[in-house]
């Protein structure tokens, strides 16, 4: 089972190699989630069966969905750490925004219409929460039923812009809404800056 310490070591090791000019590629690094992703992955029973599908920083989800530490580290290497994708895992990422919500809604309905076993966990931000693709992507889902959970992981910032300043409200839009079931939605304060280790050259 993945620890905490194994995710912080892991985090350290990737920034170690960017910081040597070992990395050719933007990295996107996390601290201060571990708990509430390990504690997610654990109360859902994400298995084998599931799909869980991210964005450019998911080191720790690839981690926690069973890649090796090994591979999701050469990937990294190889200059994939915004798209870490391991089909094998049913682990998809991507670097676009909000690219994989309709993808995520998809897999879901196929799931569900076909019978098979398995369930669909999309992560992402909480600007790309804001966006309008997410809205439409949890309102099919909410009103189709289908099974798939939308995991919020909320540092504040969209890069380096405050979210909540950006919409005028203290809460994300869907606090109070229906649509709430089919979100977990949790605040975290990343230590790491939004991309890079903060004296590189940043993209």
């Amino acid at each position: 089972m993945i620890t905490k310490e194994d995710l912080v070591s892991f985090e350290e090791d990737i920034k170690e190699n960017f910081a040597q000019g070992k990395i050719k590629a933007p990295v996107h690094l996390r601290a201060g989630r571990e708990d509430a992703l390990i504690d997610i992955f654990h109360k859902h029973n994400i298995s084998d069966d599931d799909y869980v599908y991210g964005y450019w920083d998911s080191h720790e989800l690839a981690l926690l969905k069973g890649v090796p530490r090994e591979e999701v580290k050469q990937a990294i290497m190889d200059g994939k750490s915004i798209s870490l994708c391991f089909p094998q895992y049913k682990i998809l990422c991507s670097g676009i925004v909000g690219s994989l919500m309709g993808t995520a809604v998809g897999t879901a309905w196929s799931l569900k219409n076909q019978k098979k076993p398995g369930r669909v966990f999309i992560f992402c931000g909480d600007m790309s929460s804001e966006t309008g693709i997410f809205h439409e992507a949890v309102k099919y889902a909410y009103n189709y039923d289908l099974p798939v959970t939308f995991i919020v992981c909320d540092n504040g910032l969209s890069v380096m812009t405050d979210t909540r300043e950006v919409w005028g409200d203290t809460e994300p839009w869907f606090k109070g809404t229906k649509y709430e079931s089919k979100i977990i939605y949790f605040k975290y304060k990343n230590t790491f800056p939004h991309s890079g280790i903060g004296w590189k050259i940043k993209f």
